[in-house]
């Protein structure tokens, strides 16, 4: 933690600790707030700051194989579809 005036910078694998410890563990944000010696406002601006965040390398990876594999089933089905009409 660096302190910068009145502020204080809280080191990014620090917040998602403490983020993780939330979701994860289910304690509350006031209760990690306390333990980190922060405001609960800042750490419900955490909170919803990674609600609105964008994916990062490994959540995109994980969306480009799961879209992949989903347009190939849907390759595999229209395929099906259309040999079923075939047989008609």
């Amino acid at each position: 933690m660096i302190e910068l005036g009145n502020f204080k910078v809280i080191a990014k694998d620090v917040r998602e600790q403490i983020v993780n410890r939330i979701k994860n563990d289910g304690v509350s944000a006031a209760q990690a707030a306390r333990d980190a010696g922060v405001s609960a406002k800042t750490v419900y601006n955490w909170l919803a700051r990674g609600v609105a965040k964008e994916p990062g390398i490994l959540e995109n990876n994980k969306l480009r194989r799961e879209n992949q594999f989903l347009m190939q089933l849907l390759g595999k089905l229209m395929m099906e579809k259309e040999q079923l009409r075939g047989k008609k």
